[in-house]
């Protein structure tokens, strides 16, 4: 399968009897009321439930180095691209992506460069999800991971950024932007080593990075050519 340069697949997710247990968790869960923690107890890797979330139910899900949210209120995000560079509430329609986000420590991270799309068919179905993860050097070098936590949301009223084609490749982003407050359904807590692409995220020079973007925006992720 082609997938953009640098990019990497998601790995295998849970088999029909686990996802079973997902789903036994997750209406446990909702019938405890909204906002509240996940008391996880399956043995699957806690990736894979975030990730069957995000790919069977109506939801949205976003990472954060807090566990004490109550209300997600929109902000201004800053982005090369424009659907990332507005004021609003911003969530996946994946699993691994977000749970990046909570466990990247922005204390000690000074740049990211990170991607998610689904890869799709020509027919628009789905034939993988693809990722690019990028810290800066001295971060990556220095170690740059926490625990955090993993918020589900409601996917209304969300919408998602467009479809685009990359080095041949037909994609659809994993981002939502909601331009109203939103309040999440629930919260899985999670640490780094429950990433299980941890040993894959790329390092990067900030000051490349940006000359590079200012130069060809539409060159994500600007880690090819000549410095």
């Amino acid at each position: 399968m082609d997938i953009p340069d640098g990019y990497v697949l998601r790995p295998a997710g849970a088999a029909a009897a686990t996802c079973a247990q997902f789903a036994a968790l997750w209406a446990e869960q909702l019938s405890s009321g909204p906002g509240g923690s996940v008391d996880y107890r399956l043995a699957a890797p806690r990736w894979q439930l975030l990730c069957w979330l995000a790919d069977t139910q109506d939801v949205l899900l976003h990472g954060s180095g807090s566990a004490d949210i109550e209300e997600f209120e929109p902000r201004l995000a800053v982005d090369v691209a424009e659907f990332g560079a507005r004021t609003a509430v911003y969530a996946a329609s994946d699993g691994l992506w977000p749970m990046y986000f909570a466990i990247v420590d922005r204390t000690r991270v000074t740049s990211l460069v990170n991607a998610c799309a689904h890869v799709l068919d020509d027919d628009g179905s789905r034939a993988a999800t693809a990722y690019y993860f990028s810290v800066d050097d001295d971060a990556l070098t220095a170690g740059p991971w926490r625990s955090g936590s993993v918020y589900v949301l409601p996917r209304h009223p969300f919408e998602p950024e467009p479809e685009e084609i990359r080095d041949g490749v037909r994609l659809a982003p994993t981002q939502w932007a909601s331009p109203v407050a939103v309040r999440p359904l629930a919260r899985l807590d999670v640490m780094p080593q429950d990433f299980p692409l941890l040993d894959l995220v790329h390092g990067h020079d900030p000051d490349v990075v940006m000359r590079r973007a200012a130069a060809d925006p539409d060159g994500f992720p600007w880690r090819d050519g000549e410095s």
